[in-house]
């Protein structure tokens, strides 16, 4: 994989940040139960993060969201909108993130693959007020299969795909 690829030549969106960083990992233990911040987590191929309540899941092993898409949807909604807000498990230092499905990149030391969109979950109105899923549509991340074991932490790196 290499870091210095844009996948938007092939249309799909990525960041224009020079090194992409994972700013922040959340987990849940069960639906509707509170995000919570970690510093890291293990993360099993074709099963997801070991904690999370999508672990263990056919598809959905782990969503994806950039900061840049989580900027515009906050102007959007008129107020901040914090990372674990939106129930998304990874935060990536980044413009955006890839969305084709089949798109390919590497999270530290995990490769995950994009399987669809993350549609804005309806508990954001509850937590983030009135219009927050509509300001997060099409900027809620991805849904990804992890493809590799490994441990993910805070500040790892993330390389698109040249291919995708």
């Amino acid at each position: 994989m290499s870091e210095s690829a844009d996948p938007r030549a092939t249309g799909d969106e990525a960041s224009d940040t020079a090194s992409p960083r994972v700013v922040a990992i959340h987990l849940a233990k069960a639906s509707r139960l509170p995000m919570r911040a970690v510093d890291a987590v293990d993360v099993e191929a074709g099963r997801g993060l070991v904690g999370d309540r999508y672990h263990g899941t056919r598809h959905r092993h782990v969503t994806i969201q950039a900061t840049g898409e989580l900027a515009e949807a906050a102007r959007r909604h008129g107020a901040a909108i914090e990372p674990g807000a939106t129930r998304r498990n990874v935060t990536i230092e980044a413009d955006a993130v890839p969305r084709k499905p089949g798109a390919r990149f590497r999270v530290g030391a995990i490769d995950v693959e994009v399987v669809r969109d993350a549609a804005p979950c309806k508990l954001l109105e509850d937590a983030l007020g009135r219009n927050a899923r509509l300001a997060l549509s099409r900027r809620a991340g991805v849904v990804c299969r992890v493809l590799s074991s490994g441990t993910l932490h805070v500040g790892d790196p993330v390389a698109f795909d040249s291919e995708d």
